[in-house]
């Protein structure tokens, strides 16, 4: 059974230990597309994280994550654009498809959410030639509305594609079925993404009714509300055929051992997520 399609972010298996331990607990599965977050390519060395993924062959599918622009002070904003270069050298090293961006809510103190949003714009317009001329794509990640206040102040598709356009070439977005399946308009802004060449990533988990958490109570796939196989449809239809992420932050899974999980994500791609099989083919 092939897996090209399926990328495992590592925020799904966090519980694995090492980048190398996770690493190889995806080999073990027949998983050989990653996703990882900075503390674990920090935690080996950005050396020793760039020989695991060549010596594996292992695709990069994203980088997690740049952003988190708006700050209270210049300070502030200076040390936010530094580490995003720092994100941007990390990516381009691991090979990554596109570094992500939660691009980060209000500031300490203040109520000013359109300023928070300029404070965005600025910034990814500030770390954009550094990106290019690394050679790392820019996807910006759209979150649910719950996230504006505290990470992430772009809360639609149609707000983050509107950035793109302003930016230009080598930005894009990072689509989360978790963060955008509600959205009126997003069938229209799928495939205004599509027509200009905006997808970079395309992320999976699940919608559960009731979530207690907004953070650490995703589903696994084809537990929740969310159509995942009309919204993997939309995705094909407007061209992007990538792999499909599965990012799950859930203190459920998060307490199983990482290769139980595995077996599950491998289990609800299959039946759940692919058009013309599983579900789809009932």
């Amino acid at each position: 059974m092939s897996f090209e399609g399926l990328s495992i972010n590592f925020a799904t298996v966090r519980q694995g230990g090492s980048f190398g331990e996770i690493v190889d607990a995806c080999l073990r599965n027949g998983i050989t597309a990653i996703s990882p977050w900075r503390e674990h390519v920090q935690g080996v060395g950005l050396a020793e994280a760039a020989r695991i993924v060549r010596d594996n062959g292992l695709r990069v599918t994203g980088h997690c994550r740049g952003g988190f622009f708006p700050a209270a002070d210049e300070a502030g904003r200076k040390a936010a654009i530094a580490d995003n270069h720092r994100a941007i050298d990390e990516a381009a090293a691991l090979g990554a498809a596109c570094l992500v961006m939660v691009v980060g809510g209000l500031p300490k103190g203040s109520r000013d959410l359109p300023a928070a949003r300029q404070m965005v714009a600025d910034g990814l317009a500030e770390i954009l030639p550094y990106a290019q001329k690394a050679g790392v794509k820019i996807a910006i990640e759209p979150l649910h509305p719950s996230y504006a206040a505290d990470r992430a102040c772009v809360n639609m598709l149609e707000q983050a594609l509107d950035l793109c356009d302003m930016l230009g070439a080598d930005v894009g977005v990072a689509i989360d079925v978790y963060h955008v399946w509600w959205d009126p308009k997003l069938a229209g802004q799928i495939e205004r993404a599509g027509r200009n060449g905006q997808i970079f990533a395309h992320h999976i988990c699940d919608w559960l009714v009731p979530t207690v958490d907004p953070l650490n109570d995703r589903g696994m796939m084809g537990d929740g509300v969310i159509d995942l196989l009309a919204f993997r449809r939309m995705i094909e239809a407007a061209g992007f055929h990538g792999p499909q992420e599965v990012e799950i932050f859930s203190h459920r899974w998060g307490a199983l051992p990482v290769d139980e999980v595995l077996a599950t994500v491998k289990e609800r791609y299959l039946a759940c997520c692919q058009p013309g099989g599983g579900d789809d083919a009932a």
